[in-house]
């Protein structure tokens, strides 16, 4: 368990929070105005973040990260989830999946990744096809000595960006007892391969700037040396490399809630009603006390989660415990704050309307609070025999 932190990792946390106040928070109305992250922009944060040694944090050494442990990497979240998603995008966190790459992928796709000069992302959601992966209908047919792709991806983050993207696509399928079962493999596909398009997805509420695509697959074709891992060994790249991606959404969530919590404070001590200060008032005081209680729970529950990581002990349950729970702080912490601004809270004079709107999809993406829930409960009553 996790009860205070190392002097190295204060200093991770100081370093992430002062880039983030410094480099990110001052270009955030311009991305919430525009829905649009500059490439010279874009740039220069990817500059800065090498500057400090932070980019690809979180790849071991031996292929030229920063090597840091779970904990470490969660703090590193946490402090960028204080910041716009949109810009934090480019502090350079590629896909640990791509730790697969095996041959001449290492050199293709791994090694400019870590080093920044490619940006990847990571597609598995269809319009069909959410929590259930095994759902999806995006498929690869043998044609020779290639692989034909047809079929749909939405809601795919940072694939604006994207020099190549990490595709999971049904490549057969099995019969069992319980039915028909698809087989998965994921394929390192290229920006610019023909058959394969990439154009705009949906509008949304949440983190303006930080766009989600749509992929569109038209007998794209795709060479064996594209395949990431096993044919049909796509559940094995998921659960050896993606495992702890609810992690990071947790320790985003904290650090946005304490950001928001801040603006609480700073708010209850400014205003005045009936000639003292609201945080006078026990409605708001209890207010206050509640949310600082509960972001802390997360944050222990989060660093604890990570800690079990870093010492190879199961941590599916407690990974999933901290997404749900942070996840559903924020949502709490975020609609309070703006219950304490009143009706201020909703103008866009004040970032909160804009953090109320943007914790609303933290209980969606990478696993909706629904599927945490059984994550959880399927992890408890299955010694059970339940």
């Amino acid at each position: 368990m996790i009860y205070g932190l190392s002097d190295e990792q204060k200093m991770i946390v100081d370093t992430v929070r002062s880039f983030v106040e410094n480099e990110i928070y001052p270009h955030e109305d311009m991305v919430e105005r525009t829905g649009e992250v500059p490439h010279e922009l874009a740039a220069e944060i990817k500059r800065k973040t090498k500057e400090l040694g932070f980019y690809a944090c979180n790849f071991p050494e031996s292929v030229g990260g920063a090597g840091l442990n779970h904990v470490e990497f969660a703090l590193v979240e946490r402090e960028l989830g204080r910041g716009s998603m949109a810009l934090t995008h480019f502090f350079g966190r590629p896909q640990n999946i791509l730790m697969a790459c095996q041959g001449e992928q290492i050199e293709r796709y791994l090694m400019p990744a870590v080093r920044g000069e490619r940006m990847d992302a990571l597609a598995m959601t269809e319009p069909g096809a959410g929590s259930d992966v095994r759902g999806m209908k995006c498929s690869a047919r043998r044609d020779g000595g290639d692989w034909v792709v047809n079929g749909t991806k939405h809601f795919i983050s940072g694939a604006d960006h994207a020099d190549f993207i990490i595709v999971f696509i049904a490549t057969g399928e099995d019969q069992t007892p319980k039915g028909p079962k698809k087989r998965i493999t994921a394929f390192l596909v290229d920006r610019g391969t023909p058959g394969f398009t990439i154009r705009d997805g949906y509008k949304s509420v949440s983190h303006r700037g930080y766009k989600n695509m749509i992929l569109e697959f038209d007998d794209c074709r795709l060479p064996d040396a594209q395949v990431l891992g096993e044919v049909d060994g796509g559940f094995d790249v998921m659960n050896t490399w993606l495992y702890a991606t609810r992690l990071t959404v947790a320790a985003f969530c904290v650090g946005r809630a304490r950001r928001v919590f801040d603006h609480a404070l700073e708010y209850a001590v400014q205003r005045e009603q009936f000639g003292q200060q609201i945080a006078k008032f026990q409605g708001v005081s209890f207010q206050i006390a509640d949310m600082i209680t509960e972001i802390d729970a997360a944050d222990l529950l989060t660093l604890a989660a990570a800690d079990r990581l870093d010492k190879s002990l199961p941590a599916n349950r407690e990974i999933a415990s901290a997404k749900l729970y942070a996840s559903e702080m924020l949502a709490r912490v975020t609609d309070t704050t703006l219950q304490i601004h009143g009706g201020m809270g909703l103008m866009d004079d004040y970032p909160i309307e804009r953090f109320w709107r943007d914790a609303r999809v933290e209980r969606i993406w990478d696993g909706t609070s629904e599927i945490q829930r059984h994550i959880i409960s399927r992890d408890l009553f299955r010694p059970l025999g339940a």
